[in-house]
């Protein structure tokens, strides 16, 4: 189970405390040093990639030099986005490496990432009110 609270803070921010004590802050794209909520979820696919590919690729005996991701999206309509778009940026430590880093990448993309194949599958979202 996963579970967020999210609050106005005494300053009129926002900010997601979960259960371990880790912090988030966020706001509009107004606002300064915080995340929007649309930020957060891209930050949220790529996070969920990355904290998955990397531990793969190394146990099977590749680390590699630089690992990061730019996850991109286009709003389709003012309300909701269009496709979002993961691009890998790495340094493989050996031409070898290559192979496993792309069929791992791609098996957490299609199977592993529970962020994004949440999205690709469509779940409902229910509202529920004091």
């Amino acid at each position: 189970m996963a579970n967020v609270r999210v609050e106005r803070t005494d300053d009129g921010g926002f900010r997601a405390v979960n259960a371990r004590g880790a912090e988030v802050r966020m706001g509009s794209s107004d606002d300064e040093g915080v995340f929007t909520p649309v930020e957060l979820l891209l930050a949220a696919v790529g996070g969920c990639n990355i904290v998955t590919v990397e531990p793969l690729t190394a146990k099977r005996g590749h680390k590699l030099v630089r690992l990061a991701m730019e996850i991109t999206a286009e709003k389709a309509e003012p309300n909701l986005l269009g496709p979002i778009t993961v691009t890998y940026d790495v340094e493989l430590p050996s031409e070898a490496a290559d192979e496993v880093y792309r069929a791992v990448a791609q098996r957490v993309h299609d199977k592993y990432c529970t962020v994004s194949r949440t999205l690709q599958e469509g779940t409902k979202v229910e509202l529920e009110l004091p």
